[in-house]
């Protein structure tokens, strides 16, 4: 689970936002720092570890780990193994986070902060465990959120130093870049668990509630085509249909073309004669 003291400070700690103010760079580096780890959380911990839809090497491989365990939300293990649980389980009573069986708020973060789901069944992800690097950065998960909270108030207090008409500094960086950016990525990726079985159509028969959401797909680099993964979780882009926005899909692509990952796993034939049936619900 996230320990629900940090997960309330780290809540609490953006109201500091009321004495350290608000400059433009600190808001491009939370920004950025949003759409770096979400990729890290999109392509790494669930198309990747959860789902194995692609092919990498293990130093990239590390690299996401590392930028996705920055997330604070827990190791790559624990998360891939719990994903890979839902899927399972997906909207019935065994379902860690079915918002239509538990409510809204459990599947949206209650079931992340209860002490239940305190540890994961590892033995479901031994394609992972394999590698000491990911069972070390499990361990330690904690480190990589501390190391960007410590680098963005140090790179607040360099651009204070020698760019002081950016008017900001070590502290508002720190709120701004690291606390603020890490609150909304909690709740940018909590909304899959809980809205994306609540909100939008279904294109597939998949026998739960997944739904397929632009907005959702926008505020997550493709996540929201929710449906579509759920028929079938394998695909390593989830907006099947080129007009299907899936940013996630496009970076990895653009990785493919340099060498940094390859195999992507797309949907079969038969996959896309079913899907163009039309839209159910």
């Amino acid at each position: 689970m996230l320990n629900k003291s940090f997960f309330v400070v780290i809540h609490l700690g953006c109201f500091l936002i009321i004495w350290t103010g608000v400059s433009a760079v600190a808001l491009a580096v939370a920004l950025s720092l949003y759409l770096i780890r979400m990729f890290a959380i999109t392509a790494g911990y669930h198309r990747l570890f959860s789902h194995r839809s692609y092919s990498t090497s293990r130093a990239f491989q590390f690299v996401l780990a590392v930028l996705g365990s920055s997330a604070a939300q827990k190791g790559p293990l624990w998360w891939a193994a719990s994903h890979r649980h839902h899927h399972k389980h997906s909207d019935t009573e065994e379902d860690i986070h079915s918002p239509g069986l538990h409510g809204l708020w459990w599947a949206h973060a209650g079931w992340v902060l209860s002490s239940e789901n305190d540890e994961a069944d590892l033995t479901t992800v031994k394609d992972l465990t394999k590698f000491p690097e990911l069972v070390l950065l499990e361990r330690f998960h904690f480190v990589p959120p501390l190391i960007l909270l410590a680098c963005c108030y140090l790179l607040g207090v360099l651009l204070a130093l020698y760019y002081p008409q950016l008017g900001t500094n070590g502290f508002q960086m720190a709120v701004v870049g690291a606390l603020l950016s890490t609150v909304l990525l909690y709740h940018g990726t909590f909304v899959i668990n809980s809205l994306s079985h609540m909100m939008g159509k279904q294109r597939f028969a998949t026998g739960d509630e997944s739904k397929n959401s632009l907005i959702l797909a926008i505020i997550t680099l493709g996540e929201g085509w929710h449906n579509n993964h759920h028929r079938y979780p394998g695909s390593e882009r989830q907006g099947f249909y080129w007009w299907e926005l899936d940013i996630s899909h496009y970076v990895l692509v653009l990785l493919s073309k340099l060498g940094l990952v390859w195999n992507l796993r797309t949907p079969p034939k038969r996959i896309y004669e079913e899907g163009a049936k039309g839209q159910l619900t």
